[in-house]
């Protein structure tokens, strides 16, 4: 037979879906993979189901409900002071990761190159090869992440059409710095590029770091489609809505693409989300403040055995240098090693790096600490039997 797919026959499983079924094989407390084991806010929840049953249950308009809409375009003046039109502005998709295939999909041509700082979300990659473009690739170095300005400067050229950011950004927990900001909008500037800006993780932001949308620096509101999630901000990671900011001749090219890819998102859902995003600053910062209280909980217990902890500043995950507990394997050997005898599961950094960039760091675990208090506190108390009873192993062996 006719060969099918070259790129996606060549896509692996994901690292995600690999450790999950190890954890579950194992009965592992699953660190992996960020999404939070208790549900969002009981109004958000009530008014979908509500929604349900009031006879609107059709297709919805193809950029979204006239609700949602606008609560996008409210949300972006109360949080960023951005002055968004909801009909023309701003396009509701079936989440975050269609929002970035929409969006990349408005953008690009085969031929066109695209600016990816590694390491990077596992989809961002296929997406802009699917799509014939071409990946120019900027690592970050841990533990602190700076942005390497030399570097990303010559990765922009005659044929970049954009640069796919992502702040707060996954995995490494990094925000990234206004000074950082206003070096990327200078490049957009200067090559006359654009921005597809995964901002899924701006309202978890801790230490009193503030995300700052790259689309309200000066010169940058007519080229950026900035990406949001309902997922992240309300925990509801299952349900899938996204949404799209964008100037309108993008926004519209975006919803093109959406049109091709999933049309619409469930009605009742999109509903309940523009109830989520009217919440009051209370919401907001409550959440923000109990993640920074679990992050510091699972921190202070991972850096009590002996791991180098890495700063946190977003999102749902972090990072730690394992080297010091004197396991001498690869991190995809290291997690795999907790998984299975300490019943704990992490995963390996190493996945979000691209193999054409040369070796990756190899020394470092994310775990995500998005879930309840006695979970984190009981995933430590594993991690320290496992590697106390090691290392006692080991003296008894050299003994």
């Amino acid at each position: 037979m006719k060969p099918a797919n070259e790129l996606l026959s060549g896509i692996g499983t994901t690292i995600f879906t690999v450790m999950s079924a190890l954890a579950t094989q194992h009965g592992a407390i699953n660190l992996g993979q960020g999404f939070p084991d208790s549900d969002g806010p009981l109004d958000v929840l009530a008014a979908a189901a509500a929604a349900l049953t009031d006879g609107r249950n059709q297709y919805p308009p193809l950029t979204g409900v006239t609700e949602l809409r606008q609560a996008v375009a409210a949300a972006n003046a109360r949080f960023y002071g951005l002055d968004v039109d909801p009909a023309t502005e701003v396009v509701v998709t079936s989440g975050a990761t269609e929002a970035i295939t929409a969006s990349l999909m408005a953008l690009l041509n085969p031929g066109d190159e695209v600016v990816l700082i590694e390491p990077l979300y596992d989809t961002y990659l296929p997406i802009v090869r699917m799509l014939g473009a071409v990946p120019r690739l900027v690592r970050l170095e841990p533990p602190k992440w700076d942005l390497p300005r030399t570097e990303l400067a010559a990765a922009f050229g005659p044929k970049t059409k954009a640069i796919l950011l992502n702040t707060p950004m996954n995995p490494t927990s990094k925000v990234f710095t206004n000074a950082e900001l206003a070096f990327i909008a200078d490049l957009l500037v200067k090559h006359d590029a654009y921005a597809v800006c995964d901002e899924v993780y701006e309202h978890l932001t801790y230490d009193g770091w503030r995300h700052v949308p790259l689309m309200t620096l000066p010169g940058l509101r007519d080229r950026c489609l900035r990406i949001g999630s309902a997922g992240k901000t309300f925990s509801l990671t299952g349900w899938k809505v996204g949404y799209i900011t964008a100037p309108a001749p993008l926004a519209l090219l975006a919803a093109r693409a959406h049109q091709n890819l999933t049309f619409t998102t469930p009605p009742n859902l999109q509903r309940a989300v523009a109830v989520g995003l009217a919440k009051d600053d209370a919401y907001f910062q409550g959440l923000a403040s109990a993640l920074e209280a679990k992050r510091d909980r699972l921190s202070a217990g991972l850096a009590g055995l002996g791991m180098t902890v890495l700063p946190s500043q977003g999102s749902y995950f972090v990072s730690v240098d394992y080297s010091p507990l004197g396991f001498a394997g690869d991190d995809v050997a290291f997690c795999r090693h907790i998984t299975e005898q300490a019943r704990v599961t992490a995963i390996p950094l190493t996945a979000f790096y691209d193999a054409s960039g040369g070796p990756a760091p190899s020394h470092y675990a994310r775990f995500a600490f998005c879930k309840a208090d006695a979970i984190l506190d009981e995933a430590v108390a594993r991690l320290r039997q496992h590697f106390t009873a090691r290392s006692a192993a080991r003296l008894t062996a050299t003994g």
